[in-house]
Formats: structure tokens, C-alpha cells, sequence
């Protein structure tokens, strides 16, 4: 593995000289270092390290501020860091433990989703105070904010019910079984317009559409996997589906009826998945590399090698990189999109096998599970 990133990163160091770099950071969570890297995107190499009061396991951006905020869970805390110091500055306490975090589509809240009280917390980024909060009515899985706006959606795990919150009224409506376990959840819709709502029904290997906010079943979708990482590419036409029970991608056309389009075999235990315009890359935790699939023909197209254990993948807002955190080797490993590309429209007959776009393996910290680019 090592000889094989030393040998891609050496073969298109030449090349990737004559590509502007990315002017910005990855600001990468590091959950057992208790610390957020601050990763130089056009150096590649960390800047700072940010010590935090607890163990982070997510982080979002918010460009206008040139500030990201990340949550520890074990202690109910939200932080802020400012990009332009490389440097903590607010932290704030809104319940003794969390889940997750959302910001708003409109960048005026944040939402933290808490397991200790339980509750969905809005927290303003200008004030950094709490502006209200709603109960809830069991411990939360998953949490997800409309496009418009206007509402939000709890998925309850093991309950198998989830939840819709009225975010304008700041009310709850009455839970909702809908099967004997619940996970992930996405809306779809734009800014103007708010569709459904797909929620993973990972005791029954389905995936549910619902309307929004009757809350009334529009279609059942057996899957061949356990639905458990959800990915949709850049308009939202086609969502992809990983999870245990079949090392594959199952490609959903989501809009209107809900249905199954395609299931693709893609390495080993995928998992993980960002989505570029024209690609989508799925880490496979059990091989230590990454399965390349291009959007448009659906099928795969390499298979790039990571790390140890890759399990988060984001893409650069250039779309030129794809940055993936390996859990177990603490580092993350840069890939050069174009050398894909290029590779493939030079040699359009050339078979699917190990390709070598690394370009860089930093590493960032102990344990690093989530990562958000900020833009300088």
C-alpha cells in the first residue's frame, strides 16, 4: 500500500505543479486527539492543531463567518473556530451529551440535536447563545434539516420512529412509528420547494419515502443492502446507498416515485461516499482504498489506494480533490480528481483496476472522523 501511494503521489507531482492549489483549509476532527486540525489545503500540511474540551465527531463550515463549529458529544458542547486566527473562540454548552449538529440552510442557526435532555437546540452563530429549543420524545438517531428551511426530521434508531419538527412554530408534531428501526433520513427539495422525506428502514433493509408534513407513506424500496450511509450526487437526481449485506451501491432515482435505478459491486465493505459532478468515491474500510464510480455511465472506474480504515470522504468545492480521513492510520490521504479523468478519457479501454491518483498523505491527528473545507 505504502509503495503503491509513494509511486502515484511521485508520478503526478510534476503534473499537479502546473494546477493552482485549493486556497483554504480542511478543518479535520480528530476524536481521540480531542483537537480539530487546521490542514493547509494549498501546503497540504497542518497548520495548528485546536485543542478542544472533549472528543469532536463533527464539524460544519460557515463561509460568510470564515468560521467552523464543531460538537463533542460526551459533554454537550458546541465550538467555535476562527479561520482567519487558526483559533478557538466561543464555546457553548446546550445540553450534557449531544448527537449531531446541522446548520441551517440559511446559515442564521444551528442545530444540535441532544441526547441529554433530549431536545433539538437552535443555536445562533451571531450571539452564540441558545435561541429556543423543542422536546423530543426518545433518544435521537439522526437528524436532518429541510432545504426551504422550514422544517427538521428525527429518526429515533431502535423506536423506529421518527419526528417532524416545525421549525417557524418551533413545534414538534406527534412521533411516528414507521418500522422496528429507523436510521439515517435526507429531505429532498431546494431552497424554494420541499419535497419528501426518505428515511432508512435498516430493521426491514428499505428505504421509506414519506411526504412532507403530512408524514403520509408514499413508497417501500427493498434494498440489497443494510441502509446505512446515504450520498446524493450534485442535483440530487440519484442518491447512493451503502451499508452492510452486499459490498455493492444501490443508485436511487429519488424524486417523484421513489425507485431503484442500479446495484453496482464496489470493493470491500464500502461505506463512506462524496459525490464530485461527474464521480462518486466510496471508501472500502476492510481493503484500505477507495472504489471510483463514474455518475453518468454508472459504473466503476478504478480503485485508488487510502489508508487505514477510510471512513469519511469530502470533496474540495474546486471539485479537484477528494480529501479521505483513515481512521485507524490517523492521516489523510489527497486525491487528484484530474489525474482520474485524464487517465480514463487517454485510455477509454483501459480495464477497471488500481489507479494512482494520491497525490498526498497528511498526517492529521488520532482518529480523525469528519472534515469541513473552508474556503480562504
Amino acid at each position: 500500500m505504502e509503495g503503491a501511494a509513494a509511486l502515484g503521489s511521485a508520478a503526478l507531482l510534476p503534473s499537479c505543479r502546473r494546477h493552482r492549489a485549493f486556497s483554504g483549509y480542511a478543518f479535520v476532527a480528530n476524536q481521540e486527539g480531542r483537537a480539530v486540525a487546521a490542514v493547509d489545503l494549498g501546503l497540504f500540511a497542518v497548520t495548528r492543531y485546536i485543542r478542544l474540551d472533549g472528543a469532536p465527531t463533527a464539524i460544519v463550515a460557515d463561509p460568510p463567518r470564515q468560521t467552523v463549529y464543531a460538537l463533542t458529544p460526551d459533554n454537550g458542547l458546541v465550538h467555535e473556530i476562527r479561520a482567519d486566527k487558526l483559533a478557538l473562540g466561543r464555546t457553548l454548552s446546550v445540553a450534557r451529551s449531544a448527537v449531531s449538529m446541522r446548520l441551517s440552510p440559511d446559515g442564521r442557526l444551528i442545530y444540535v440535536l441532544c441526547g441529554d435532555p433530549r431536545r433539538l437546540v437552535a443555536v445562533s452563530p451571531a450571539n452564540f447563545r441558545v435561541e429556543w429549543s423543542a422536546g423530543l420524545d426518545g433518544d435521537p438517531f439522526d437528524l436532518d434539516v429541510a432545504p426551504t428551511g422550514s422544517h427538521a426530521a428525527v429518526s429515533y434508531g431502535k423506536t423506529g420512529a421518527i419526528q417532524l419538527i416545525d421549525l417557524a412554530a418551533r413545534r414538534a408534531a406527534p412521533p411516528r412509528t414507521i418500522a422496528a428501526e429507523t436510521g439515517t433520513l435526507r429531505f429532498l427539495g431546494t431552497r424554494e420547494k420541499l419535497e419528501n422525506l426518505l428515511v432508512a428502514d435498516v430493521s426491514g433493509q428499505m428505504l421509506q419515502a414519506l411526504q412532507v408534513p403530512s408524514g403520509r407513506l408514499i413508497t417501500k424500496l427493498p434494498l440489497a443492502v443494510r441502509p446505512e450511509h446515504f450520498c446524493f450526487n450534485a442535483d440530487g437526481g440519484q442518491l447512493f446507498i451503502t451499508g452492510e449485506g452486499m459490498d455493492a451501491v444501490v443508485i436511487v432515482y429519488p424524486y417523484y416515485t421513489p425507485q431503484i435505478g442500479e446495484t453496482v459491486l464496489a470493493g470491500r465493505s464500502p461505506g463512506a461516499m462524496a459525490a464530485s459532478p461527474t464521480m462518486l468515491f466510496v471508501a472500502n474500510s476492510k481493503s484500505g482504498d477507495i472504489s471510483i464510480l463514474n455518475i453518468d455511465s454508472r459504473k466503476m472506474v478504478g480503485v485508488a489506494p487510502a489508508g487505514t480504515n477510510p471512513s469519511f470522504i469530502t470533496i474540495t468545492p474546486d471539485n479537484q480533490y477528494a480529501l479521505v480521513l483513515n481512521q485507524d492510520s490517523g492521516d489523510m490521504a489527497v486525491l487528484w480528481l484530474p489525474a482520474i479523468t485524464h487517465r480514463r478519457s487517454a485510455l477509454p479501454n483501459l480495464p477497471v483496476g488500481r489507479i494512482s491518483p494520491l497525490f498526498n498523505m497528511i498526517p492529521v491527528g488520532s482518529k480523525p472522523v469528519a472534515a469541513a473545507v473552508l474556503p480562504m
